[in-house]
């Protein structure tokens, strides 16, 4: 671990990560513990780091980042490739400069990879991926689709069946490309490159509500984005004609408006369709959160003044 001096000169001794599934309350919870603790939020949502593309993923409100300054927001177009390592670079030179102020971070979001590899230290030197075979792959995508990849890379390592929906085509591409350039399997790959450990202790608080509550939370907040115009933003994206390989493209929230967009299906078929993936979305979350390493679980009605002092100092 570095600077870790700079860390407890703000007076705590762990850096806060509010995660969760979608629509659990994270954005409001962060608010409230950047202002308890005297600190700054930075984004930890795959889906946030893409500009233009706001209502669809739930970004905080300009009230919200009048409140609070908020960060890792609106880094790339949408047809910008990013991964894990990329945000992960990010995120430290952020760390950096909010220390440096004296302000502590406040991490915030629901993609459990970025707060995985925060928590433990990835260091994605340690298995560097051919980043021809990676083009490669995405031009068979484009081409054949995602079955034939996805079958080689159950084959290559069966675990991934557990860890990877084959939906997922962008993650489905990046690690078959990177078990061909290494010739190792992920779990291997994951211990070389956790060996280092973390840069800085981070301490994750997650959200937790009855699963029926939730899942009215996710059909409500749908409906809200359908009120704040998503099917504007829907449409601006599709038409920029990116490839179908494009995360944003596969983002949650606009592609199950694209065939109402197109007239093939009506609205009512693709918002039902868009809720129940973000039920789905919401239920692998959760089963993400679940299996990492030392999370504390706040439900969902005892979010009002929770005390994370004691657990940072």
């Amino acid at each position: 671990m570095q600077d870790l001096q700079k860390l407890y000169q703000t007076g705590y001794r762990s850096i806060p990560v509010i995660c969760g599934p979608t629509a659990s309350g994270k954005t409001s919870l962060a608010i409230s513990a950047a202002l308890q603790l005297g600190g700054e939020i930075c984004c930890c949502d795959s889906m946030q780091i893409y500009m233009h593309l706001s209502i669809g993923t739930a970004k905080p409100t300009e009230e919200e980042k009048k409140r609070v300054p908020h960060h890792l927001i609106d880094l790339v177009e949408p047809n910008s490739s990013f991964h894990v390592a990329a945000y992960l670079e990010a995120a430290y030179s952020k760390i950096d400069e909010l220390l440096n102020r004296g302000v502590l971070p406040v991490f915030c979001g629901g993609t459990g990879q970025y707060v995985q590899a925060l928590q433990k230290g990835f260091d994605f030197d340690i298995a560097p991926v051919d980043q021809d075979k990676e083009a490669s792959l995405r031009q068979e995508y484009e081409r054949d689709g995602i079955e034939g990849i996805y079958r080689r890379l159950i084959e290559l390592d069966p675990d991934c069946r557990e860890k990877i929906h084959p939906n997922n085509t962008k993650r489905v591409i990046h690690t078959l490309a990177l078990l061909e350039s290494v010739s190792k399997t992920t779990k291997e790959i994951r211990e070389d490159s956790v060996a280092q450990g973390p840069r800085y202790p981070f301490t994750l608080f997650a959200i937790d509500w009855p699963r029926h509550e939730l899942y009215e939370r996710i059909n409500s907040r749908v409906d809200q984005m359908l009120e704040s115009g998503i099917l504007d933003e829907a449409e601006w994206l599709l038409s920029q004609q990116l490839p179908e390989s494009c995360t944003a493209m596969q983002a949650i929230g606009y592609k199950e408006l694209f065939p109402y967009l197109k007239g093939e299906n009506s609205l009512e078929e693709c918002v039902s369709l868009l809720k129940q993936h973000t039920r789905n979305y919401a239920k692998r979350q959760l089963t993400w959160f679940r299996h990492m390493d030392d999370v504390h679980w706040i439900s969902g009605h005892q979010l009002n003044g929770y005390d994370f002092k004691s657990y940072l100092c």
